[in-house]
């Protein structure tokens, strides 16, 4: 299936067509808060984010800035072909669970050492995610866990007819 046209980039956006493969993770200068369960869980400004061609990033937060009992171990394993093996982590937030809702790699491959010690969630399992301040929609399909902001262009993978890209 040939790749879609990107959409068009306008001044302050990126495009996730610029991003490369395999993925490029980097530090930003951006604050993140996650709340679940009508309690704020988390709050930092140490992020980095995961830029792969086609998603919106992924964002990996200090597993430290997690509110205590937030992060409770999960059954499961995934393996990514560029960052290695993942866990997975129910998420708790006041009077919710949210089940296999962060992961992270525990033993990073070879020039992701950075994510060892670092959590993604999927932003449509929380009750809020924010960027800056701005409210995250999750990426589409609910499989990868990218966070779209209004500085971030499309079209993005995810949906069912975007599996062949």
């Amino acid at each position: 299936m040939p790749h879609p046209t990107p959409d068009p980039v306008l001044a302050g956006q990126e495009s996730v067509w610029d991003y490369p493969r395999p993925p490029r993770i980097e530090a930003v200068d951006r604050r993140v808060t996650i709340t679940l369960g009508g309690q704020q869980i988390v709050d930092t400004t140490d992020v980095v984010r995961v830029l792969e061609t086609s998603h919106p990033p992924v964002y990996y937060l200090p597993m430290t800035a997690f509110a205590p009992g937030a992060l409770i171990p999960a059954r499961g394993s995934s393996f990514c072909e560029f960052k290695g093996y993942a866990r997975y982590f129910d998420v708790r937030g006041g009077d919710r669970t949210a089940q296999g809702a962060g992961w992270n790699y525990p033993t990073p491959a070879h020039g992701y050492e950075l994510l060892a010690d670092r959590v993604a969630v999927y932003a449509g399992k929380m009750d809020v995610c924010t960027v800056d301040g701005e409210v995250v929609v999750p990426q589409p399909g609910g499989f990868y866990g990218g966070w779209v902001t209004a500085d971030i262009v499309g079209p993005f993978k995810g949906d069912p007819a975007t599996l062949g890209w």
